[in-house]
This record gives structure tokens, sequence and C-alpha cells, in this order.
């Protein structure tokens, strides 16, 4: 099995409902987050690829004018928006263009990640 992954990065702001009093997720905060997201496949293509580099500039779009400095508590109409639930939306935005897409982790801090793998 062939595997490549390619890392997008992008700020935005969130908050969490639903925690314990306290808990400083609750609070509006940022992250610099990253997404890196992992394709794969059996056989590479006639040009010896999973999946052109390129192809996956859409994601970068997608990430610059819809999710860049943006609340994603509006942007994704969610006031869980979580790192998990971010990793399954991505993943979804991803393989709904792309079917070699396998997995989508995303990192909030660099010592934290989440990750959605079907």
């Amino acid at each position: 099995m062939y595997r490549i992954t390619k890392e997008f990065h992008f700020s935005a702001s969130h908050q969490l409902s639903g925690l314990r009093e306290g808990h400083p997720c609750a609070r509006l905060h940022g992250h610099n987050y990253v997404v890196v997201v992992e394709l794969a496949a059996v056989e590479l293509d006639e040009t010896g690829f999973v999946r052109d580099y390129h192809d996956l500039a859409a994601l970068k779009r997608y990430i610059d004018e819809e999710l860049d400095h943006r609340h994603l508590n509006d942007v994704l109409g969610d006031d869980g928006v979580t790192a998990e639930r971010m990793a399954k939306h991505f993943f979804d935005w991803a393989r709904a263009r792309w079917p070699e897409v396998t997995a989508v982790r995303v990192s909030e801090t660099p010592r934290t990640w989440a990750e959605y793998r079907p």
C-alpha cells in the first residue's frame, strides 16, 4: 500500500459548550490548526502517484476561503467544534473529492492530535 500525506495550516477561533464550569475551552479561544490529509492506493497511477499533490490545492482554497481567521462555530454551525469533529468534517469534504483519502488528522496544539479514519 502506498500512502501520502499533505499538511495544511490555518488560524481560527471556537468555543465549546457543555463543558464543566471553569473549563478553559468553554471560553472563546483560538488555535493555529494543522490539518493532515492522508491518501492511499494499492497501485500508483500512470505518472507514479497515489494522487498528484497539486490536486489537493482545492482543500487549501477551502481552508483559506472558508475557515482561516473565522469563528468555527459560526462557519460550521455547531457549538461542539472539537478537533475530533473537525477531523471528520475534513475527511468527508476531502473523500467526496478524492476516493484515495483514508484519514485526516487535526491538531490544535503541537502536542495534541485528533484523527478520523473510518
